[in-house]
């Protein structure tokens, strides 16, 4: 047997593409009439020199809540031999504005990457700086390559009357098990107002965020009567898995909704709280960008360059088509390198055409 000689920096670097699911508990309430309406803001900083955080992504903002559970998930690429710290901040949104500066903050916790991998799928946990005791729930789990999506469509029928003055405004949350046997939301379907028999629309969803690939994994329907407080009443439970689901509308995906509270105080006079059907399932593949390349797709790169008097005098700084003495680029000069060398590799002849105007 021979044995390679060892070549450093040769071997690949650990790395995965990790989920993370976002709760928190306790927030403060900051709104005077209602509850705060919380989203969440994911900050990155590798171990490099970079020394600034750098925002990665945002989930949802939900209203009149402080012990939120965030559907939108924060995907991230999770390298073993790097320290990778995020930052996690809590606002209150005060307005549709995207600067945080608008919104009042809630708190915030800062931790590596890694410590929240090494959690598995026991989840981590850690209190808010500056959240007066409330407490952010943080979930990881690594990514299968699956490239299927899933469009879904579901009814209910005779589901329990909820409000005193209506019927009730149904709406049903999907939640995928973890390894630990705890359950992270996947999807959140939108509110039918007053109604016992909801007719929900379709929605797409990769089964990466379904099932993570996982046809067997166990999945959890929690239908809930919507309530304007924030604080929603469970109508009832169901449980199934993607396997059952690709059936399709047959009577085995016709779901009783259980609600356990009333089940255990009426006992035997208890059936179910009204029923779930799925109405249709449609499976596709969505192609990646590399997919797409092996199948023979050809990228053209042509450029087009504006000569009119408004770019300024070609001698002048302010120019966009300044002509350096040093032989420094000018921002036209700057946009068609920095484009061309990156589609360059796709273009079979390497030829580039070059119009020009005005």
């Amino acid at each position: 047997m021979n044995i390679p000689a060892f070549n450093p920096g040769a071997s690949s670097i650990p790395s995965s593409s990790v989920e993370l699911s976002l709760r928190c508990e306790n927030l403060m309430d900051l709104d005077v009439l209602s509850k705060s309406d919380p989203f969440c803001v994911v900050h990155y900083r590798g171990s490099g020199g970079q020394s600034q955080f750098v925002e990665v992504g945002r989930t949802e903002c939900i209203s009149d809540n402080l012990n939120p559970v965030w559907q939108k998930k924060i995907i991230m690429e999770y390298n073993f031999e790097e320290r990778q710290t995020l930052k996690f901040s809590v606002f209150d949104s005060d307005s549709s504005a995207s600067s945080l500066d608008d919104h009042d903050f809630l708190g915030s916790v800062e931790c590596s990457l890694g410590e929240i991998v090494s959690m598995q799928s026991k989840g981590f946990s850690k209190t808010l700086t500056s959240g007066k005791g409330a407490t952010i729930h943080i979930t990881a789990e690594e990514l299968s390559s699956n490239k299927e999506q899933l469009t879904l469509k579901f009814s209910g029928k005779k589901l329990d009357k909820m409000d005193w003055f209506g019927k009730s405004d149904p709406f049903i949350e999907i939640l995928r098990s973890t390894e630990s046997n705890q359950y992270i939301l996947v999807h959140r379907t939108e509110v039918i107002k007053n109604t016992l028999n909801p007719d929900w629309k379709p929605f797409p969803i990769s089964n990466r965020s379904l099932s993570n690939g996982d046809d067997d994994r166990d999945l959890r329907f929690d239908v809930y009567d919507w309530n304007r407080s924030g604080t929603h009443e469970i109508i009832g439970s169901f449980h199934t898995s993607v396997r059952k689901l690709r059936t399709g509308p047959n009577s085995e995906n016709t779901y009783d909704v259980i609600n356990k509270e009333k089940q255990k105080k009426k006992g035997k006079k208890y059936n179910n709280s009204g029923s779930i059907s799925l109405d249709s399932i449609k499976v596709e593949i969505v192609p990646s960008f590399l997919d797409y390349i092996k199948g023979g797709t050809q990228v053209n790169f042509t450029v087009a360059i504006d000569f009119t008097g408004s770019n300024g005098n070609p001698n002048q700084p302010s120019s966009l088509h300044y002509r350096d003495p040093t032989g420094r680029p000018n921002q036209y000069q700057t946009a068609i390198q920095s484009v061309g060398e990156i589609i360059q590799d796709y273009d079979s002849d390497k030829m580039f055409p070059a119009l020009g105007f005005g």
